[in-house]
């Protein structure tokens, strides 16, 4: 049920609550004003229970909640029972809007900066914004909490000690594919967004240029009907048209598997082949490219093997001068 607050005008936009509260299964609780400056609170990304108490305090607390879409937004603050000044603030008006905020922040109001779901500037336009104001000298923090790529990472089994976020890949089929070729050669796990309409087609080029490695669908993380399928690539792909494409897709990719290393014996053959050509430096760069092991080990071998042909070589020249002394 909605707590009921008085509420007060404001010469310089709608009118704010005089009493900043917030309910919790029917409890109502009072939140302090935080300090002037722009606060960067996470929202949930489906789950409206996943909210910070935290964030439901800086909510109710702050003069005004900027966020993509404010029917979105109002969901939560009705959840919560917020009475607040919704403002919206998207990429198709910041360049209006952000100097309205930045002028609010210089009057020293508090201002919450939200997304519709998960952490602020993640694939979102906040960017320009946190900029400006960290340039203008206003306080700037942030408020941690609920994250579609770390929640899809933390369930996709894939190694999770080096990831690459890409956010949403080009639309179109062709850009799509060429740079689907450049994260390839990323030597990390991958976490892409992506659309329900076009899923099925970047997992069929996933499969095309990735091939066996292995791969999460996390669809709808969160919400009553999260689903999360772990296989090869070229696995899910085969299974493109069961696919329930309704939703929200994030995708985790796994690094791709280390090439095995070359023998020692093949090493040594590419040393001598090299050393024959160019120099340590070059033979040793060139090896460490093709052999996967470290360069400190190629270097080291490089210069045995180096030394061995020099003294064989001193040796050959030695008996050469014996045998005609001899004559």
């Amino acid at each position: 049920m909605r707590a009921k607050t008085a509420s007060t005008n404001t010469p310089d936009g709608p009118a704010r609550p005089s009493s900043r509260t917030f309910s919790i299964n029917g409890q109502v609780l009072t939140a302090p004003k935080p300090p002037g400056g722009l606060h960067l609170v996470a929202t949930p990304i489906g789950n409206l229970g996943d909210i910070t108490l935290r964030a439901l305090e800086t909510l109710a607390g702050v003069d005004i909640i900027a966020c993509e879409d404010t029917r979105i937004t109002r969901r939560l603050t009705e959840r919560y029972a917020i009475a607040a000044q919704l403002t919206p603030y998207h990429e198709h008006n910041a360049a209006l809007a952000r100097p309205k905020i930045l002028e609010r922040l210089a009057q020293g109001a508090a201002i919450a900066l939200v997304s519709d779901a998960g952490t602020p500037l993640i694939s979102d336009p906040g960017f320009k914004l946190v900029r400006e104001a960290c340039a203008a000298g206003h306080q700037v923090t942030a408020l941690p909490g609920p994250s579609s790529v770390l929640a899809a990472l933390s369930v996709a089994a894939l190694p999770t000690d080096r990831f690459y976020f890409e956010g949403f890949l080009p639309p179109k089929p062709t850009a799509r594919r060429a740079r689907l070729a450049e994260l390839s050669r990323i030597d990390a796990t991958l976490v892409m967004f992506e659309s329900g309409n076009r899923v099925q087609d970047t997992l069929a080029d996933l499969a095309a240029i990735m091939g066996e490695r292995d791969a999460a669908i996390c669809r709808e993380l969160t919400k009553m009907h999260e689903d999360i399928r772990r296989a090869p690539l070229s696995e899910l792909a085969k299974s493109l048209n069961s696919l329930e494409t309704r939703g929200e897709f994030v995708l985790v990719i796994a690094p791709p598997k280390a090439a095995p290393a070359m023998t020692a014996d093949a090493l040594d053959d590419l040393l001598r082949k090299r050393l024959a050509l160019e120099s340590v430096k070059d033979a040793v760069a060139h090896a460490a490219e093709l052999s996967g092991r470290s360069r400190r080990e190629i270097y080291a071998r490089a210069l045995e093997l180096a030394r061995d042909c020099t003294e064989r070589a001193t040796d050959r020249q030695t008996t050469s001068k014996g045998a005609h002394g001899q004559d």
